[in-house]
């Protein structure tokens, strides 16, 4: 599984936040909860009723309410700094997360106090606050395109606001000729404290962003933050920074082309370039943009190519596309076809069928796990075919049906090369040829979503009728497959009308913004699947009709994409990162923290 596609795991964070009224809700409840515990472990001065009573609407009014304003605030404040991603929701959301993090601080003070006999309180209350106030400057600076500045500005608010109603409430219940003291006594302890904890955030930030922007020249928190205003709102605006590190590359299209007298019925297309990197990002919706820019049924298959080969926009598509139709241009039919054959060697499992002076071959490692075949691995099967078979093109598929976590993609060195290279030699080329005939048949599956990984193309099938053998040609618009589940589908299929079938999958990677950063088909819902390729197959076999077919092989130049030596350049980037991380983050911000503790609790002025 790709880095890419792990990011995706991100998205759970962003895009199932409670609604507003929830996170309101759940501040006023933790508020009142927390007086009612502080005061029942702490007080001996009223009555069970009393401490329940006075307690729930002490840390109402401290916590409670000014947790509510900050959560308005806060969202009002960034989006007149031109802000990103802080919609409302997200806004109240971090407030009642940054109070339930102040409440049980409150809480643990509330039991040191009664075992120790004495009164922390307000220092328990300074130090959850200057704890809020770091995880909230790095919440705005992280992700909402703000600088440095305008976080710890923003970030003020609820520590301000929650300290202002603990003097306010001060004020009213005791003898105000210690307000003065207290009031300076807050001003220094916090202050001090607050700059201690977020020069220590801003020293963590600087530390990690350092290595993006000298080997990729971006910047880490502009990653971040368009990411997530992608996986929020759909912005595309993350591919203007993927634009800045791209690499324009050549590589090619194969398709073959089906023809009635109407004009073409159907084309089947293997780009060599993947369909990510995630999202309606860059290629990540290939299969369907592609196959939409066509007035008649196409078939979008996955060809051979991973992550470097991920477009850095939708526009790139277009490349594509005027590679395809430079490509019909040139194209000679006639109706003649093979059979479709299987071959084998070890791991390595082929379907192999001559269309007029081309060939298909199906390739899937199934059942074991696979995952991307390397364009270079794919540029070798498209050579050692034509050479051996005697044809004008060779279409590689990559089935991309057989997924497991430590699925691995296929390099150059793998085993996986050799066992293609050998199953490639065992193909028989002297194939009779006959009249080929073609239906077809697509939906998208409304039942279902990306949640079951279907992607927006859903299912297409097409059913190839050459010498009385029928084969069905079976593609979900999806991110691989579950391993097994291919199997699965072609056991259920025997008592149709057909002789062969594969089962492919187009790599879209529009489904890969759910929790789990990978989402292949099979996962869920395997009995409704397979209801939808029993009449998906059913119909193509009505829509049978001769044709004749052509195939056809177009380079597509300055494809701008990921390309190999950013896409290895900013995966190291990351692991180092996260490496370095590990030992920074707690080193600096644990000892932020127990600096911060000990002047709050301990400091004296």
């Amino acid at each position: 599984m790709s880095s890419m596609s792990s990011v995706a795991g991100l998205s759970k964070f962003i895009t199932t936040l409670p609604k507003t009224k929830y996170s309101i809700l759940v501040m006023l409840i933790i508020s009142i909860l927390t007086g009612i515990i502080y005061f029942l472990v702490d007080s001996v001065n009223y009555s069970f009723i009393e401490e329940i009573i006075y307690g729930g609407l002490y840390t109402l009014m401290i916590l409670g309410i000014p947790s509510i304003m900050s959560g308005a605030l806060n969202q009002q404040v960034v989006s007149i700094w031109d802000g990103i991603n802080l919609k409302i929701k997200h806004s109240m959301f971090l407030s009642a997360l940054s109070m339930t993090i102040l409440s049980l601080i409150l809480i643990v003070g509330s039991v040191i106090s009664r075992i120790f006999n004495i009164d922390i309180f307000l220092n328990s209350l300074l130090f959850g606050c200057v704890i809020i106030y770091g995880f909230n400057t790095l919440v705005f600076w992280a992700t909402s395109k703000i600088r440095f500045t305008k976080a710890v500005t923003t970030a003020l608010i609820q520590p301000i606001l929650i300290i202002s109603m603990y003097i306010l409430i001060t004020f009213l219940v005791t003898d105000t000729s210690f307000l003065g003291p207290i009031i300076l006594q807050i001003t220094i302890k916090a202050l001090i404290a607050g700059i201690i904890f977020v020069l220590a955030i801003y020293a963590f930030i600087t530390v990690i962003a350092s290595p993006f922007k000298k080997n990729l020249g971006i910047g880490v928190l502009d990653l971040l933050s368009l990411f997530i205003a992608h996986m929020n709102e759909g912005s595309n605006s993350l591919e203007g920074l993927f634009e800045n590190m791209s690499e324009a590359i050549d590589t090619v299209v194969t398709f073959v082309s089906f023809k009635t007298e109407k004009g073409i019925k159907a084309l089947f297309i293997s780009p060599s370039v993947h369909p990510g990197p995630l999202g309606d990002l860059g290629g990540s919706n290939m299969p369907t943009i592609l196959a939409n820019k066509f007035n008649h049924f196409t078939m979008v298959a996955h060809g051979p190519s991973t992550h470097d080969f991920n477009p850095v926009a939708v526009s790139e598509i277009d490349k594509i596309e005027s590679a395809v139709k430079k490509g019909l241009e040139n194209v000679e039919y006639s109706p003649n076809a093979s059979k479709f054959i299987r071959y084998n060697a070890e791991k390595a499992n082929i379907g192999v069928q001559f269309f007029n002076k081309g060939m298909v071959i199906l390739s899937t490692f199934a059942p074991e796990g696979s995952d991307d075949i390397e364009f270079g691995v794919g540029l070798t099967m498209m050579a050692q075919s034509r050479s051996r078979c005697n044809v004008k093109d060779s279409i590689i598929v990559d089935c991309h049906n057989s997924f497991a976590k430590e699925s691995g993609e296929v390099l150059p060195g793998n085993a996986e090369v050799f066992h293609l290279i050998e199953v490639i030699d065992k193909i028989d080329n002297n194939q009779n040829k006959s009249d080929i005939k073609i239906g077809c048949w697509q939906t998208t599956m409304d039942t279902l979503n990306k949640q079951e990984g279907i992607g927006e193309s859903g299912l297409k099938t097409m059913i190839i009728e050459v010498d009385n053998q029928r084969t069905a040609y079976v593609l979900f618009d999806s991110n691989n497959m579950e391993v097994g589940f291919r199997q699965e589908i072609i056991d259920a299929v025997k008592d149709l009308e057909i002789d062969e079938i594969e089962v492919m999958t187009t790599d879209t990677h529009t489904v890969n913004t759910l929790s789990r950063g990978y989402n292949p088909i099979g996962i869920s819902k395997r009995p409704e699947i397979i209801e939808y390729v029993k009449k998906s197959i059913t119909k193509a076999l009505k829509d049978l009709e001769k044709v004749e077919v052509g195939t056809g092989t177009e380079k597509i130049e300055n494809l701008n994409t990921f390309g190999p030596k950013n896409s290895t350049e900013l995966i190291s980037t990351i692991s180092s990162v996260v490496a370095v991380s590990k030992i920074i983050a707690p080193v600096l911000l644990i000892t932020s923290l127990i600096i911060a503790f000990i002047w709050i609790f301990f400091g004296s002025f």
